[in-house]
């Protein structure tokens, strides 16, 4: 299964081009599957048909789902009450009613990462067509699962698990209650769906589009998106250039948009050289219905594309060390920052951060240097005597 996520600033048209998407690919006979995390009908909007909590059929081969996220939580919530009920009783808790619950920041996140999942493991679509919120929430949403996995697994090691047998004992020794099971099984079933999101995004048939409109905002958007989703390690497949004007006269009030219009796409035709330039003409009003988004002439579907790697080099031969390349386009080395702790790597590239496990054999390293060449960091790192294979040195 193919998995297009499409994002954008706000108001350049990513909605309206991520139902585009999906009705030129269900026009070819995919079965497609427009997922949109817009909490109103603006999909709906763009296919003349409305959309909501439940996936409905719009035209042949083609779904629309826009998931309610207050309803998902208030289930979860409610479920999560049953199960954590001796524990509450046992603390006095006066348990919330489904009607009196409103969703806690984050929670719509999660609704719409469990309903990527769901919709991923499905087996009734080839082709699934995200419509992600705005940049930047759009990168935060991508960056969840790894770093809440990443939380889970600080806060509540499996390690720890294996004492389960000892809390009664423990409890009645100390004289109070210990630990529930019932922490432990939640930690683990909220690992397992948030493992299944990370892998529909790191799966080598998912790949991101941007939509912009061409202009000093859109570049900018751009340039951000781009270095923030090379450091989530996400392939970006294609920029789309959005509502792109007509050529005019001189004289005309068009002129000066066209002039800046023209400058950025001459700078995008040759720095975003890792994806696919597109662009798509502004069809002089919103687009409504599916006749109007086949004329939008959107990129179709193409083969997988090439997933982002990270390789490691070997350089010992030469220069003693072995290299691990980074793709970052866009990144400045005034805004570069490394910290190396234990097995993993902190990284920052201007507002962008992540911890990243090593590579097994660069665990056995110490960092000796970093450079950043044609958007690309580059971090040496030589083999620990102590730890290194005495036959590999």
């Amino acid at each position: 299964m193919r998995t297009i996520l499409i994002t954008g600033p706000g108001g350049s048209g990513r909605t309206t081009l991520a139902a585009a998407t999906a009705v030129n690919a269900a026009r070819e006979g995919t079965r497609t599957l427009l997922l949109s995390a817009d909490r109103t009908d603006t999909p709906g909007a763009a296919l003349g048909a409305p959309t909501g909590p439940a996936p409905t059929e719009i035209a042949a081969n083609l779904t629309a789902w826009r998931p309610d996220a207050d309803d998902r939580f208030r289930q979860d919530l409610t479920a999560f009450q049953t199960r954590a009920a001796g524990v509450l009783d046992l603390l006095g808790a006066a348990r919330l009613d489904a009607e009196e619950v409103t969703p806690l920041p984050g929670a719509e996140e999660l609704s719409f990462l469990r309903a990527l999942r769901d919709a991923a493991l499905s087996e009734r679509y080839d082709l699934l067509v995200v419509d992600l919120p705005p940049l930047p929430q759009a990168l935060a949403l991508l960056s969840l699962p790894e770093e809440l996995r990443r939380y889970l697994r600080r806060l509540l090691p499996p390690e720890r698990q294996a004492a389960r047998a000892l809390r009664p004992v423990l409890g009645r020794l100390a004289g109070v209650p210990m630990p529930a099971e019932w922490l432990y099984e939640t930690a683990a079933r909220w690992d397992l769906e948030l493992a299944a999101a990370e892998a529909v995004l790191a799966d080598r048939g998912t790949a991101v589009r941007l939509v912009a409109e061409p202009g000093p905002a859109g570049a900018d958007a751009v340039r951000a998106a781009a270095l923030g989703l090379a450091l989530r390690g996400l392939a970006t497949e294609a920029l789309v250039a959005n509502r792109v004007l007509p050529e005019a006269g001189p004289d005309t009030w068009r002129a000066g948009l066209l002039a800046q219009q023209h400058k950025t796409l001459t700078e995008w035709q040759h720095a975003e050289r890792r994806h696919d330039l597109h662009t798509v003409p502004h069809l002089g009003r919103d687009p409504r219905g599916t006749d109007d988004l086949e004329a939008l002439a959107v990129p179709g579907v193409n083969p997988v594309p090439a997933p982002a790697e990270w390789p490691v080099t070997d350089a010992l031969a030469t220069d003693g060390v072995l290299v691990w390349h980074i793709p970052l386009p866009g990144a400045i080395r005034d805004d570069l920052d490394l910290v190396r702790r234990g097995d993993e790597l902190l990284i920052t590239a201007g507002p962008f951060r992540r911890i990243v496990a090593l590579p097994s054999a660069l665990r056995r390293c110490t960092v000796a240097g970093a450079a950043l060449r044609e958007g690309e960091l580059r971090i040496r790192f030589a083999p620990d005597p102590g730890l290194w294979p005495a036959a590999a040195r």
